[in-house]
């Protein structure tokens, strides 16, 4: 019976989140992303401000906290959803002009991203 306790205790220590910058890990997933850098409100409520760190996502709710990777370069940016989109097909963020100058992808207009998301302050919604 120890045995089966001290092994049921390592494997949860093995898969407990993981701590990214303090912030612990939730959840993880890959795929395009693009930038908009107009409109006056979000779909929050807020106005818009293209050199905010800020992203639209179709479901996560306002406020979530997240860490976007351009693959390519392996650059990051830590953004807060405040805004609903895309509505681009095969895309899965829109991100702020600001935030797409981060991670180097205005150019480009899309690039292939980690978006990892972190709890934190502004993920209590």
């Amino acid at each position: 019976m120890k045995a089966f306790t001290f092994a049921a205790v390592a494997i949860a220590a093995l898969t407990a989140p993981v701590a990214i910058d303090g912030a612990a890990h939730a959840q993880s997933w890959t795929g395009k992303a693009s930038f908009y850098s107009h409109g006056s409100r979000t779909a929050s409520g807020a106005r818009y401000d293209p050199g905010a760190m800020t992203a639209a996502h179709k479901t996560l709710p306002f406020g979530s906290r997240l860490r976007v990777t351009n693959l390519a370069n392996q650059r990051s940016v830590l953004v807060t959803v405040n805004d609903r989109g895309p509505f681009v097909g095969g895309r899965i963020l829109d991100l702020s002009a600001g935030a797409a100058d981060v991670i180097g992808m205005r150019q480009s207009g899309v690039a292939q991203v980690r978006i990892d998301r972190v709890a934190g302050l502004q993920d209590s919604k």
